[in-house]
């Protein structure tokens, strides 16, 4: 069993991953497991739309038994982030805010090693902004796993606005990423244009029918569409 999880990781052009953010609802989890979704989202920053803790204890996200559950969080206290990993059993922490190489290497300190750390850079419309944040990354690449590229915004994600992924290809990603920001059917078809192609594709805001409650039909086409296309 770990080494297909270690073969699911390694990164295919042709053979995207999938993560959907922003779970609310059991059911629907349940049902996202069953279509063999890779990567499950949990929103564990308050001021979130999709703010698990509102529909979900730490206990019951426990025992949901999947090798892709990511818990998303805000410039968020370090001792916070290893409490609910550890109550929560997740298998990956997603830092969506302004956290610094400082941060993240005392977060891997105290994680547990098998809680893997993936670090999000917004992207806007400033490539040297961008750069410099791959810059540092760079630096501390052994401490994270993954990297997640989402739109910039002010309210930290969840925008389903598209950045310009040609900016992609400008510079030397160094370890596989999630592409993330208004990813739909609609936009799809430019994936090929990206040079170093994504592990995972992140979905969330496109693919719901109001805020933490996924539209799963739409979902279903989308992996089948995607399989065709790639």
């Amino acid at each position: 069993d770990n080494f297909k999880i270690k073969m699911s990781q390694q990164p295919s052009t042709n053979n995207y991953q999938l993560k959907v953010c922003g779970l609310t609802k059991m059911d629907q989890i349940q049902e996202l497991i069953s279509m063999n979704v890779d990567f499950l989202g949990f929103i564990f920053y308050e001021k979130s739309p999709r703010f698990v803790l509102n529909h979900l204890s730490l206990e019951e996200i426990s025992e949901i038994n999947h090798q892709g559950k990511v818990g998303v969080f805000v410039n968020e206290r370090i001792e916070k982030i290893v409490e609910i990993s550890e109550k929560s059993n997740l298998n990956f922490i997603q830092l969506h805010g302004d956290e610094d190489e400082e941060f993240i290497k005392r977060l891997r300190q105290m994680l547990n090693e098998n809680t893997k750390i993936i670090k999000v850079i917004r992207i806007g419309d400033d490539k040297t902004n961008f750069e410099n944040e791959i810059k540092k990354i760079t630096n501390i690449k052994s401490q994270i796993s993954n990297l997640l590229f989402d739109t910039d915004s002010k309210a930290f994600g969840g925008t389903g606005k598209t950045f310009d992924w040609q900016i992609l290809n400008e510079i030397e990603i160094p370890i596989p990423y999630f592409l993330s920001g208004g990813i739909s059917l609609e936009n799809i078809h430019q994936l090929s244009t990206i040079n170093q192609q994504p592990l995972a594709l992140d979905i969330n805001s496109k693919f719901e029918t109001e805020p933490g409650i996924k539209n799963l039909e739409k979902i279903k086409n989308f992996t089948q569409i995607v399989k065709k296309i790639y």
